[in-house]
Parts: structure tokens; C-alpha cells; sequence
């Protein structure tokens, strides 16, 4: 038998939530609460659109800043509000909103990475036929594929996200001199997209492809709030996703690959128990983007026993293999492309953004990768000897988060698997950890020389604390306030 830790317990434990309504409400008062989370979300999805068209990271990165953070403010305010409305219309407004906060994502072209271009890039190379681990976009080989969408003329090689390699070779793709680095799952997703897509379509059907994950992804999580927690909590803990400023900006407009693994993360912690089912789930979701692999303490949570622990370990490696078999026969050890290389330096290449920020604060260089190493093995083991097995995404939060503060990357997207678990769990103090990447990467060019790393993951670490504690001080006196036992 298996104990669950009072902060690892159910989240009506530990956790204060929005209580629901002791006698149906007043028709005008829900209604204008209904009204109210309809005009804040619709605002911003506009916010969000307008943003997307001030500019790029590089040619404005302040009004971008700005333009996001007013839309973390409205997103606020829109998520709590939406507790008091009645589940039913909660759902709608949830779904409608979800929408059109994607809708929002789909107004402009990519404004803050290129990922994308290497993502069309890659399932244009497979429906010819070719391997994306044989040759980097650069190779001679593969010139019959270039066009001048991905490859412009040299004459016109200016602006954001164009770069020169050192043959002269001008190009819309990033590292354009090294293989692919994303894993087999994601290749598919590439070549389903380009398939699928209309000739000459360029950028528009990835982003399309990232707003149906993230719809998807949406209903997903309030199926399973639903069926796992509590019905009439279910559409405000989902808005933390569908309503998402991040997922309008890095899951639609950038059309990042890493929702696809989310999704899966969300089915594999939701929908399955901890078996071979989940562990297939979780290895899809791995050999989309390595970050789930962080999630697999959490699917382990209170699972002490060697077989079962064997059962979802085992299926996971199996599916990532599985995934692997057709590159390896085709391009043998190549099917790893650059991805030690950018492992290496992932989020890490300007000169004010190193990795282990907060550690390096109270630690030597040399030491601080170590700690930051225990750090994640302690909170890994804690998860898993003492989590919950009904609710795994708690720990799976915890794991994730706190990875990301202890690396600190500059990357934003990397988080939008913490705001899933955020919707599944409803810690929402664990959205700082998004902010401070989406701060550090805009803001990094506004501040020179000032250690925005540090205060900006540091900040989050302040608020994940503190919330923590406010929600353990709330459950010691919820288990106080209990009427003992006769």
C-alpha cells in the first residue's frame, strides 16, 4: 500500500478551490458573470492578434513584451472569473474561447522563432523520399528542393529570420549547415502536415496543425477533469490552457512541435493507468520532444512496486525505439543528427543566459551543474516514492518545474508543458515559470549586461515557494478543522 504525501494528495486537500454553488445562482448574476469571461477572453484573443502584428523579437521586442503582458493580464483576470460561472456555460465559454484564442495565433506569420521553417523544411525532404537525418538543408544534395520561400535570392537576403551561410547560401531555415535534430515522431507529424498541405501554402498549414493540437489538447484535459476531479472545476482548470497567451503565441503562430507531445503527456497521465499504456503514451510523447522525459517520475507516483515500475519504463523505451527502427535502417547512427550539438547549447547561446542562473548565485561554476543534477534526482525520487497514483500530473509538475527553474532557458515554449499540467493540477503559481522564459527572451535585448535570467526565474521560484506554503498552511488547517473520528 501506498502514502501519499500531503503536498502530493488531492488537491481538495491541499489545495484551496472554488467552491461550488451552495443554491443556484441568481439568473442576472450568472449571466452577467457569463458576459463579464466572454469580453475578457475575447479581448485577449485581440490582444494577442495585435501583438502579432507590432513586429518580430528582434525589431520590437519591448512593444511585443508589452502587448504579451497585458495579454497575462487580461488571461488573469478571464481565469478567475470563469470559476464562478455554471459548469455548462464554463464549457462554452471555455471552448469558444479556446478558439478564438487560437484564431488569434493564426493572424500573422512567425513573429519570435523560425523552428518552423525547419519543420517544412524537414516534410518537404520526406516526400521525396530522403531521410531528414541524411543532410543538413545546406547540402548540395538536396538543392532540387529549395525554393524561394525557404531559400531566398541572394539579393534579397534581409530580415527577420534570414541567414547567410558561408557559401553565400541564402536561407529561411535555422542551423542550416547541420542535420535535423527532432525526434522520429516529430518527423511524422512534419510529413503528415506537408501531405495534407495545398502546393505553395508555406507557413500557414504548421500553424493550422499547431491550433487543431491545441483544440485538441483542450478537450482532452476537460475530459479528464471531468472523469478524474471534480465536473464543476473542470472548464476553469482547462482555461488555464485553452485561454493561454503562450499557446496562442508558441503552439499556433510558432506552431511549435513540442504541443503534440503535451497532448500526449495530458492522454497518458489522464487516460491510462500506470501500465504499458501509459508508458507507450509517454515514449510518443519523448520521441516528439525529449522534455516528457521529465514527466515519467510523476506517471510513476506511489508505484513502488518493480513490475509495475517495469511495465510503463519498458513500454516507454519500446515505443521511442519503435518510433526510431525506419531512420536507423535508413541512416543508421545518423538518425541523432545534431541533437548533441544543440543539447549542448540549447537556449543557451546568448552571452546573458547560461544554464543553472539561480545556482550560480550561491554555487562555483563546476559545482552548480552537479547540484542542479541532485536537485532534480531528489525532487524525481520524492515524486515518485511519495506522489499520488490518482493524480500524476502533480508530481509530473513538479518534476518539470522545477527542471526548468533550475536550467533556466531562454526558450518559452519549453514550458507549455508545465501550463498543461498547471490546467490538470490547478497550481497556477508554476505559470511564472512561462513568464520568466518569455521575459528572458524578449527582454534580453531591451537590458544588456542586466541579469534578467537570474530575476526572472528567481522571481518565479519566489511565487512557486510561496504558493506552496499557502497551500500548506491551508491544508494543516483543513486537517485541524476536521471533526476527529468517534
Amino acid at each position: 500500500m501506498t502514502t501519499a504525501d500531503p503536498l502530493l494528495r488531492d488537491p481538495g486537500h491541499a489545495t484551496p478551490q472554488s467552491p461550488g454553488p451552495a443554491e443556484p445562482a441568481a439568473p442576472g448574476g450568472a449571466r452577467t458573470r457569463v458576459a463579464v469571461t466572454a469580453i475578457l477572453v475575447l479581448a485577449v484573443a485581440l490582444v494577442v492578434a495585435g501583438t502579432l502584428h507590432e513586429g518580430d523579437n528582434e525589431s520590437a521586442p519591448g512593444r511585443l513584451l508589452a502587448g504579451y503582458g497585458l495579454a497575462w493580464t487580461l488571461f488573469a483576470a478571464a481565469v478567475w472569473t470563469v470559476r464562478k460561472v455554471p459548469a455548462r456555460a464554463a464549457t462554452v465559454l471555455v471552448l469558444a474561447g479556446a478558439a478564438a484564442v487560437a484564431l488569434a495565433g493564426l493572424t500573422a506569420q512567425p513573429r519570435t522563432s523560425n523552428d518552423m521553417y525547419r519543420y517544412a523544411w524537414d516534410g518537404r525532404v520526406q516526400a521525396a523520399g530522403i531521410s531528414p537525418y541524411a543532410h543538413p538543408p545546406a547540402a548540395d544534395e538536396l538543392a532540387p528542393l529549395r525554393d524561394d520561400w525557404l531559400f531566398p535570392d541572394r539579393a534579397a537576403c534581409e530580415g527577420w529570420g534570414l541567414t547567410r551561410t558561408a557559401k553565400g547560401l541564402c536561407v529561411r531555415i535555422n542551423r542550416p549547415t547541420v542535420p535535423t535534430i527532432y525526434p522520429p515522431v516529430a518527423e511524422g507529424w512534419f510529413f503528415a502536415v506537408h501531405t495534407l498541405s495545398p502546393p505553395d501554402s508555406r507557413h500557414k498549414p504548421l500553424q493550422v496543425g499547431g491550433a487543431v493540437l491545441a483544440f485538441g489538447t483542450t478537450l482532452a484535459l476537460l475530459a479528464v477533469l471531468r472523469r478524474r476531479g471534480d465536473p464543476r472545476l473542470a472548464p476553469a482548470r482547462a482555461a488555464l490552457w485553452a485561454w493561454c497567451p503562450a499557446v496562442a503565441l508558441e503552439a499556433v503562430d510558432n506552431a511549435h512541435i513540442d504541443t503534440l507531445g503535451v497532448l500526449f503527456v495530458v492522454l497518458a497521465l489522464g487516460t491510462a493507468t500506470a501500465g504499458t499504456r501509459r508508458g507507450a503514451l509517454l515514449g510518443a510523447a519523448i520521441a516528439v520532444k525529449l522534455l516528457p522525459v521529465l514527466v515519467l517520475p510523476g506517471a510513476l507516483s506511489g508505484q513502488r512496486g518493480p513490475l509495475r515500475v517495469l511495465r510503463v519504463v519498458a513500454a516507454a523505451v519500446a515505443a521511442v525505439a519503435l518510433a526510431y527502427l525506419p531512420f536507423v535502417v535508413s541512416s543508421g547512427a545518423g538518425v541523432l543528427g545534431y541533437l548533441p550539438g544543440y543539447l549542448h547549447e540549447e537556449g543557451y547561446e546568448p552571452g546573458h543566459v547560461r544554464r543553472f542562473a539561480l545556482l550560480r548565485l550561491l554555487l562555483p561554476d563546476v559545482a552548480a551543474g552537479v547540484a542542479a543534477a541532485l536537485l532534480l534526482a531528489l525532487a524525481a525520487l520524492y515524486v515518485w516514492w511519495r506522489g499520488d497514483p490518482a493524480r500524476p500530473w502533480r508530481g509530473a509538475l513538479v518534476v518539470t518545474g522545477t527542471a526548468l527553474v533550475l536550467f533556466s532557458p531562454s526558450y518559452p515554449w519549453y514550458s507549455l508543458l508545465v501550463v498543461a499540467l498547471v490546467a490538470m493540477d490547478g497550481r497556477w503559481e508554476w505559470l511564472t515559470v512561462t513568464l520568466a522564459g518569455t521575459a528572458l527572451y524578449l527582454g534580453g535585448r531591451l537590458l544588456p549586461g542586466f541579469p534578467l535570467q537570474a530575476w526572472a526565474y528567481g522571481s518565479a521560484a519566489v511565487v512557486i515557494a510561496a504558493g506552496a506554503g499557502l497551500r500548506t498552511g491551508v491544508a494543516r488547517r483543513a486537517l485541524r478543522s476536521r471533526p476527529a473520528p468517534s
